[in-house]
């Protein structure tokens, strides 16, 4: 498991300015480690080098020390909510150490993990291509969310037992970290990280957020495992002002999730299968009815609560071609449902699937490229709260700044091409287009030109 996930959260940068910012980091990396050895050699997987050989000696003693960035450009083209064109930035970096305790402490099959997060900037799909009355369920800047704020976003411990069988995990951390994982090299939110958090977001905390969590995992084969996992459901986690926060105050229930998840290699070529259902306890708002089974909207009664809230996820990984015996290049395909609670959710379902194809030519064997699709549809029954929410306040036109727009399907598209420009930086211009922005039929379909920065200091 890497030790970093590449993951999603106020100033506006324009394209002009980027270069400035690649220049600064720069900079500052080069004042930082004058005895790197060497600094910025394209073959080390670290901007500031090897320190003489002195990160490695660490590593080799079980101390690996990192600070990854992640910075993205949005720009709207064409199209969506305002159509006053403008460039937006927003970044993070992430401060970690892993220590291997087996090799620090003589602890058999033992570590512990620590990580820091910064996250800084603005989004372009708040303001411009989303309608900000019922903002949007995708962005075209997946760093950006869940605060602008430094948060503890990794403390476990991880211990493993019988042959490494069986792992156990505690601490604070994310439930997609190990539950309905996926890579995060796409822009587009719905093409990055774990999809249940993007998509039942009060109850399931992606990265940079961490609550108090339990991990159990065991080896059915080397290929097949199943994990399940207890995680504190405290929605003050997610407040500014609580990245540190460590007391149980504010718990409202826990969330458990169990999955199944098949490694295959099929003719040698690497695999990932997975499969998993979640279960809140604790108690949860329906999204149309009130207790008497009336749209709540209408009546002005509260909305009936339901004791609990839950949704599955399927996820497929599968690399089909190579170039030759290297599997390091070749095609990739890739796909993810997810479907929830009806009653509590505003997202019924989920589909996405995509293609990437690394070391296309064989001058650039360490570039890839990218494009996917995805499809975002809202529970009927929300749409009708907002449908019965107008009629309650007589407001049926679209332009009265107190009409709430029924929202319904949306539909993403990314393409990308990502420039290995070293071991520690790659670049990934891109170019998204949202169809029905925020579900909502009257905002114009949106073209969204980025560019993804991931560096590792």
């Amino acid at each position: 498991m890497p030790v970093f996930q590449r993951l999603k959260d106020s100033a506006v940068l324009t394209p002009v300015a980027l270069p400035k910012t690649l220049s600064l980091l720069g900079a500052l990396g080069f004042a930082a480690c004058t005895q790197a050895a060497p600094a910025f050699d394209s073959d080390s997987p670290w901007m500031l080098g090897d320190w003489n050989g002195t990160r490695t000696e660490l590593a080799n003693k079980g101390y690996d020390f990192k600070v990854d960035y992640v910075g993205e450009m949005g720009s709207n083209l064409h199209g969506g909510y305002d159509h006053d064109r403008t460039a937006r930035y927003s970044d993070q970096f992430a401060f970690g150490s892993h220590l291997d305790l087996q090799k620090i402490l003589g602890w058999n099959d033992a570590e512990f993990q620590l990580t820091v997060t910064k996250r800084d900037g603005d989004n372009i799909s708040n303001d411009r291509i989303n309608d900000p009355r019922v903002g949007g369920f995708t962005s075209a800047q997946e760093v950006w969310g869940r605060g602008q704020t430094w948060r503890l976003t990794q403390m476990w411990y991880q211990q493993k037992f019988f042959d490494q069988k069986l792992d156990i995990k505690a601490g604070r951390f994310g439930q997609g970290e190990d539950f309905n994982s996926f890579p995060c090299d796409f822009q587009n939110l719905a093409f990055c990280g774990s999809q249940v958090g993007n998509w039942a977001g009060s109850v399931w905390y992606n990265w940079p957020v961490s609550q108090w969590a339990l991990r159990v995992k065991y080896h059915l084969t080397p290929e097949v495992y199943a994990q399940i996992g207890a995680y504190e459901q405290n929605p003050s986690n997610l407040d500014r002002d609580n990245g540190f926060k460590l007391s149980g105050s504010g718990t409202q229930g826990t969330l458990l999730p169990v999955e199944l998840v098949w490694t295959p290699k099929l003719n040698g070529l690497a695999g990932e299968y997975r499969a998993g259902y979640y279960y809140s306890s604790a108690k949860a708002a329906d999204v149309y009815k009130d207790g008497n089974g009336q749209p709540a909207a209408l009546t002005g009664e509260a909305y009936r609560s339901s004791s609990s809230k839950h949704g599955l996820w399927l996820g497929a990984q599968q690399q089909v071609t190579s170039v030759a015996s290297d599997h390091s290049r070749g095609l990739s395909l890739f796909a993810n449902v997810t479907a929830h609670d009806k009653k509590t959710n505003a997202i019924d379902n989920y589909v996405q699937a995509g293609l990437v194809y690394k070391g296309l030519f064989d001058a650039r064997a360490k570039d890839d490229i990218g494009f996917a699709l995805a499809r975002v549809h809202v529970n009927p029954a929300y749409r009708k709260n907002a449908q019965a929410s107008n009629q309650a306040r007589a407001i049926y036109d679209y332009d009265n700044p107190g009409y709430l727009p029924p929202q319904d399907t949306e539909y993403s598209a990314e393409l990308y091409y990502g420039v290995h420009l070293a071991n520690w930086l790659t670049v990934r211009p891109n170019l998204q287009y949202i169809r029905h922005p925020g579900g909502v039929s009257q905002v114009d379909d949106a073209l969204i030109g980025g560019i993804k920065i991931q560096s590792s200091f």
